[in-house]
């Protein structure tokens, strides 16, 4: 079995080290002996390029960057990156891609930058004056049928650790959020919401990487993968993930949290 990484914007969108999120995905498939290869998908890519992908992987950018992939991303290429979308391929949008994937995302400074429509949600930047929202992130995920199928890999209630950094606050109309925030600001640091779910698509302000520190969710995204591309029912081969295990209860740990260890 192969899979083949589709990196949105390699150069433009890898701000806060949003790499190592395909970089888990890589090792976790290469432990498990599965092939795979990781396809560039930025301003060189053609159409092709994208509908070829099993797996999205979109970073954060800053706003000048986020409006060079926009006029990029038009045409063809929105019509290729839309059908995966649709049609279930599992990605993980952090940061600035979510924005991307909504219906606009609106800068402190600068003009309004459409977005695919993707998602039914909007982002909007409170002004050079606000501050930023930082600082570690801890949510559970609810969206269904995300959080019963973590719940599954990873036998407990599918918690996520990550550190958020982001200007701009976003705002869900239809599509249901990703995750109830326990700890942090999430989408607006108003209604509790973190991030977004649709159809197999992962949208979050979570960085850290989040991959790293959410293993089940790397998992998820290859387990879905593979039973998309094969048709067929796919059980992952189990990994040594005690590091990240106690990464994960430190962390609980620091933010006063103990109550949501699970002990394994």
């Amino acid at each position: 079995m192969e899979l083949s990484i589709g990196w949105l914007y390699p150069k433009l969108m890898s701000t806060y080290g949003d790499r190592g999120n395909v970089i888990c995905v890589q090792r976790r498939c290469q432990w498990r002996n599965i092939g795979v290869s990781i396809i560039p998908l930025d301003r060189e890519a053609d159409s092709a390029q994208f509908s070829k992908v099993d797996i999205i992987v979109g970073g954060g950018a800053q706003d000048r960057q986020q409006e060079i992939v926009m006029r990029d991303l038009q045409g063809a290429k929105a019509a290729a990156f839309r059908n995966k979308i649709e049609s279930g391929t599992p990605g993980v949008f952090t940061c600035g891609s979510p924005q991307l994937l909504g219906r606009y995302y609106e800068p402190a400074l600068g003009q309004r930058i459409e977005g695919l429509g993707l998602l039914d949600l909007v982002s909007k930047h409170p002004g050079i004056e606000a501050n930023r929202c930082i600082g570690n992130v801890v949510f559970e995920i609810t969206a269904t049928p995300l959080a019963k199928e973590l719940q599954a890999l990873w036998d407990e209630d599918p918690i996520i650790i990550g550190f958020e950094n982001h200007g701009g606050r976003t705002y869900l109309d239809s599509v249901q959020p990703l995750g109830k925030v326990i700890v942090g600001y999430g989408n607006n640091g108003e209604d509790k919401t973190e991030g977004a779910f649709y159809h197999n698509a992962i949208a979050t302000y979570s960085h850290g990487p989040l991959l790293s520190k959410n293993p089940f969710i790397t998992d998820w995204l290859i387990k879905t993968a593979l039973q998309i591309k094969y048709q067929k029912e796919i059980n992952l081969s189990k990994l040594d993930d005690s590091v990240a295990i106690a990464g994960r209860k430190a962390m609980l740990q620091r933010l006063e949290l103990s109550q949501l260890i699970v002990t394994k």
